[in-house]
Order: structure tokens, then sequence, then C-alpha cells
């Protein structure tokens, strides 16, 4: 009789697909997928919240390429990924959620932690599956990976039974205990033994002939030749070209630098967002421009925009110029043409057709001298404005002269987590990505609280890197404990926590518009006494002067393999006057 483990089946498949990490909270009814996982050298990382858990894999998927997976038990333990599973499905980012379950048995019985978990969560993933015999595992997960990666990116949840994980002979025990094991004299125990048993029969049959395959990457929608000529053609008429660039752009990860040389070749204006923040490097040559967009949006005859839709970071499409030629390039057909109709519609990936729109295009950069020259002016200034604001004297800490030292000495090779409101905000003008895939925010859910799971995902993906996580003082709050998960596994994480004791980014225009800060209004926690709990190093910082020393310290302890918590006073400035977004 067969001994297969649906815990290995799983793993082999995982193995195959070539996952690296599981990230888990521990539960009795996914205990077999860890251990097997483990076994076959999958590295298991468990997290102190099934969120976090889910946000780990999302970073990984989007650093890697490789479909990110986490593995919760029954019940709570799905419902509580729900927040982090929108995410990653807003965000486009393919990940596998295994879900633990009841006994197949006992489905609808009043077994311990069984709801029915496909209703609350089939909305937010491309693909459910409820799988109900062992050998079915393999198959369901294979498919799970392929959806995951195909066409527009999103997570997968497959629920797995928990008596289709351990071992057949244990679950032939569980289930001879529930049915006193066949000895009953009466009759009603005697058929309901000889139900279970097939049951199991069914349950297991063909479990030990199923085999994993080699992982199979879906070839991604690609640009026909007659719409690359279009573009291009548009593009050489062009004399105030402009590139917008979203996460989509960065699906293919493998790609990324030959997509970045690909805008480099077109050498157009670009505004890098998102995931594809990085791409073109720290300094973003001569080519790339971080303030102004949308003045430059207004003025543009001709805006590319891959892999991001006309939402409300791109002001819903209202601020480009009605006379320029526009073009939308996306994995997803309704973001194409929603909120504002464009010149062209190319449904494909985004970084390949900008490879084949530099193989193709005839570029004549001398004619967009001026329109860069233009561009680079109102860059220059607005950099001159927040150099100025970061003079300006305030309670402790100034926050944008925080950011431009921590800017200063984060390594050339640094991932940069962000996971708050205002504080953060203010760090996204300042602070730049080092390299493609080295940026990691919420996306457009903006969801606060990915920081602890994300950072934990990045350490993980780039061992080697420096990974710094930009906390608000009230974002902080949702994933601190992850500190202990970073201790236990070795992710020397640099973590600055912007503390303002309030939801500023609330609380600027609520009491500008109600006058009352009501709901807004946070302590000066210590917030690195918590992180010094878990076992990291936690630093408190005041005093402006001091900022160099603390940053030079926590790079030294990270150096040394140890998490670190910066809790860093900051003031209160106008920088961000008037940003709440609907």
């Amino acid at each position: 009789m067969t001994q297969t483990n649906g815990g290995r089946l799983i793993a082999e498949v995982l193995r195959k697909q070539g996952v690296q990490f599981l990230f888990t909270l521990c539960g009795g009814h996914i205990s077999p997928i860890l251990v097997e996982s483990q076994k076959v050298g999958i590295r298991v990382v468990d997290m102190r919240d099934e969120k976090n858990a889910v946000f780990a894999a999302d970073a990984v998927a989007r650093m890697t390429g490789v479909p990110g997976v986490a593995a919760v038990t029954a019940g709570p333990g799905v419902t509580n990924t729900l927040t982090a599973i929108q995410n990653a499905y807003m965000a486009q980012s393919p990940l596998i959620l295994l879900g633990g379950a009841t006994a197949t048995a006992l489905r609808g019985r009043g077994a311990l932690q069984d709801i029915d978990q496909i209703s609350p969560i089939q909305s937010m993933v491309k693909m459910t599956r409820q799988v109900k015999r062992v050998k079915d595992l393999v198959s369901a997960l294979e498919e799970g990976f392929e959806v995951a990666l195909d066409g527009v990116p999103g997570p997968v949840f497959i629920e797995c039974p928990v008596d289709l994980l351990y071992p057949q002979e244990l679950v032939r025990g569980m289930y001879a205990d529930m049915t006193g094991g066949g000895k009953s004299d009466a009759l009603p125990m005697k058929a309901l033994h000889a139900v279970a048993m097939a049951h199991l029969y069914r349950t297991f049959q063909g479990a030990d002939k199923v085999v994993a395959k080699p992982k199979k990457r879906p070839t991604p929608p690609t640009a026909s030749r007659a719409d690359i000529k279009s573009i291009a053609s548009m593009l050489e008429s062009a004399r105030k070209p402009v590139i917008v660039m979203g996460s989509q752009s960065v699906v293919e990860s493998m790609e990324a630098q030959r997509t970045a040389d690909a805008l480099r070749a077109l050498g157009v204006p670009v505004f890098l967002g998102g995931c594809a923040r990085g791409l073109l490097g720290r300094q973003g040559s001569d080519i790339q421009f971080r303030h102004a967009r949308g003045k430059a949006l207004k003025e543009a005859d001709f805006v590319l925009v891959c892999g991001f839709p006309f939402d409300f970071r791109m002001g819903y499409g209202l601020g480009i110029n009605r006379k320029a030629n526009v073009i939308t390039v996306n994995r997803n057909p309704a973001e194409l043409t929603k909120n504002r109709r464009p010149t062209l519609a190319v449904l494909a990936d985004a970084g390949r057709t900008l490879q084949d729109l530099a193989h193709t295009a005839k570029v004549t950069k001398l004619a967009w001298s001026p329109w860069v020259a233009q561009l680079q002016k109102n860059e220059d200034k607005r950099d001159a404005e927040i150099a100025e604001q970061a003079k300006a004297k305030t309670d402790y800490i100034n926050p944008i002269m925080l950011c431009r030292e921590i800017e200063q000495v984060m390594s050339d090779d640094a991932v940069i987590v962000v996971d708050g409101g205002d504080f953060v905000a203010t760090a996204s003008y300042i602070v730049r990505p080092r390299n493609p895939l080295c940026w990691l925010d919420p996306g457009v859910f903006g969801t606060l609280g990915v920081g602890g799971g994300y950072a934990a995902g990045a350490a993980l993906a780039r061992p080697t890197a420096e990974t710094w996580l930009f906390w608000g003082d009230g974002s902080s709050a949702y994933s601190l404990a992850e500190f202990d998960t970073y201790v236990r596994h070795g992710l020397p994480v640099i973590a600055v926590i912007g503390t303002d004791a309030s939801w500023n980014q609330i609380a600027r225009d609520q009491t500008t518009l109600l006058g009352d800060d009501c709901g807004t209004v946070l302590r000066r926690t210590d917030y690195q006494k918590v992180a010094e709990g878990y076992g990291g190093v936690g630093l408190l910082v005041k005093d402006p002067a001091d900022v160099p020393r603390v940053l030079a310290e926590a790079k030294e302890h990270a150096k040394n393999g140890r998490p670190v918590c910066i809790n860093a006073w900051i003031g209160a400035t106008d920088f961000r006057k008037g940003s709440l977004s609907i």
C-alpha cells in the first residue's frame, strides 16, 4: 500500500518550479508541506503573521520573477491573508497561496476551522482550486504557477485538505479512530467504517504514480510588427516625447537590463513608477526625470505609457496634452483604455515592446534637445527647492534632511522597501533606487503594513545587499513584530521609523479641511525598544547632529548580520501640503 505524502508532492512541484523560499505561519493543517519542503532544500521562513508571509512572498516574486509561495493554516490562517492577497492582485504580483483545510470527509460537519474559504478569496485571485484527491495536488499546483504568470500576473489560491497531505497510513488511523476501527458490532458503525475506508481509497488512488513536471513559463504577449512600426513613426515625428513606465514593465525580471538598454538607446525622456523605479540606476542617465511629471505630460506631443493604467496616480489620464499621440502598452485589455482613450492601444508586454521599438525606431535625439533641456530645468529647480527645504528648522529632525542623509550613505546595492504615508512619500522624492528590481512599494492598493514582510522577502532575495525599510510611525506597528523573524533568520534589515506622533498623511488635510485632528494623534513611542525586545538593535535619534553617527552605526550592525531599528523623531513640514489622494 502506498505511503504517498501529499506534502512531499507539493514540495517536489515547488522545487521544480524554482521556488527557493516558502513563507508561512505554522499550523497542523499544513505541517507536511513545511517539513517536506525543507527536506527538498526549500528554505522555510516562518513569519509572525500570515499576511506578512504573503507580503514576503510578494516581494520575492517581484524581485526574482518566480512566483512567491506562502502556506497558511485553515480558517483564520487563510482569512488573515486577504488584505495581502488583494494587494498582490492589484499590484499584479504572481504568487501562490497554499491554504490548509479540514479533512475531505469532515467538510461541513463542524470540524476545527472549517469554513468556506473559496467564496471570500475568489474575487482577489486569478484562480482557485479546491483539491479533493492527493494526485490532483500536483496538477493544481502546476496549473497555478502557469496561471499566476500568464497574461496579467497575479495570485492563485489552492486549498489543500489536511488528509491529502499526511501519509496514507496515518490518515487511515485517523479515519479508523473516528469510526471505531471497524471493530464495533453495531451495523451503522461498520457501515460508517466501510464508507470511510472507501473514501480513503478514492482519495489516495493513483497518488503514487503522479510525477511533477519541469516548470513552464508562459510566453508573454508581444506587440505586432505593425504596432511597433506605428509607434516608431509617431515617435520619429515627435518633438516633445515622454515615456511613463509602471511595475508591469519589469514583469519579465530577467529582461530588466535589456529593457533599460532599450530606453537608453531610444533616448526618450522617461518617468519611472512602482517597481520600474531604479531601472536606469541611481543617477538614471540623462533621460530619467523624477519631478514635474504632470507638467511634462501637459506639454508633451508623444506619450508612451508602459504597464501603467490611467488611474489616480496618472490623474486618470486627464492631464495629458489632448493633442498628443498617446500610446498605451499593457497586458491587461481593461487598462489599455481606462479613463482615457489612447491614439493606439497595444495588448503586449511593455518591456519587450520597448526592446522591439528600440530596434525599429530611427530616432534623432538632437531634435529633442530643447525639450530635454526644458525638463532638466524643471528637475533642477525642484531639486534645489528640496535642498532648501531640507535646511528649514523643525522640531527634532527635519524629515527631508534625514532622507537626504540616508540617500548619501545607502550602499550601491541597496534594496529599498517603503511602507507608510507622509514620511515615506517624502522619502520617495529624495531616495534614489540603485538598481532594477530594488524598490518595493505596496502599489495601487496603497496598503499600510507591507513593510515587515516585504523587507524579509527582499533580504532573502538579495542576501548580499543592504535592505532599507522606510516606515512611518503609524505603519510600523502593523509588522514591527517581524523583527523577531529577522533575528531568527539572520536578516540584517535596517528599518528607519519617521516618528512624528501622527498619522500625518491624513492629519494634514483633515485638520485643514475639517478643523479637527480626531483619530490621527499618536505618541512618540519607543519603537526601538520593541525591536530590542525581539533581539534586534534599537537606536533612537532626536538631534540632527547625531544623524550621521547613528546611520553609520546602523550600517555597521547590519554588516555584522544584525537587524536594526532607527527611531528617528521628526518634525512637521509643509513639503507635501495638499497631498490627499482619492
